[in-house]
């Protein structure tokens, strides 16, 4: 746990953090090294969504690429984000013939993209391969969506697939273990009533 509980004054008990993300490796197969995250209410365990899922998920992700470049890669509804990127004017780029990637957005514009775009899947890449454009994966991306991940991620500190209605992440990485995930997340959490976990 990254948040002790909190002593609830008129009982003496422990009162749970507001919300849990809950970190796993995952057995995706054909040797793919995978990490979870569950970003749910402790409570009810239901998906956290709207405004303080995506402050959460803005600090979650440059926390994870460090001082490396990310990109956010959107394959799918693309006008939509064409447009909301011009609106905000949030830098992107035409990548390939049906993928829009935005560079290094700031937290604030990140933190915009997961509220405006919560029920739609898209990705988000970091390491040194970031820094310059990917015409393969981005063409693949174009044709297969975020499947081309798995073949790709090896050249990056990870690929995220990222599907924040379902409060849900899977991290395709191989340097990035639950505990090194853990590791790094603990500071960019601090300030909010959440508590990480990993499940039995």
């Amino acid at each position: 746990m990254s948040t002790p509980g909190i002593p609830a004054m008129e009982s003496g008990a422990f009162k749970l953090p507001t919300y849990s993300l809950d970190v796993q490796a995952l057995d995706l197969g054909n040797e793919v090294k995978a990490v979870g995250l569950e970003l749910v209410e402790t409570e009810n365990h239901e998906p956290v969504r709207g405004k303080e899922a995506a402050e959460i998920w803005s600090e979650i992700f440059p926390a994870l690429a460090g001082t490396e470049a990310f990109v956010v890669d959107f394959f799918s509804h693309i006008d939509r984000v064409r447009e909301f990127c011009r609106l905000h004017e949030m830098e992107y780029r035409e990548a390939a013939g049906r993928c829009v990637v935005l560079p290094t957005p700031s937290a604030e514009d990140l933190r915009q993209l997961f509220e405006r775009f919560e029920g739609e899947t898209f990705g988000i890449r970091a390491g040194s391969s970031a820094q310059t454009d990917d015409q393969v994966l981005e063409g693949e991306l174009s044709k297969r969506g975020l499947d081309a991940y798995q073949l790709a991620y090896k050249r990056y500190t990870f690929c995220a697939i990222c599907e924040p209605e379902d409060g849900w992440v899977t991290l395709l990485s191989e340097s990035l273990w639950p505990s090194e995930v853990i590791r790094r997340l603990r500071p960019a959490v601090q300030r909010f009533a959440i508590q990480i976990a990993r499940p039995n």
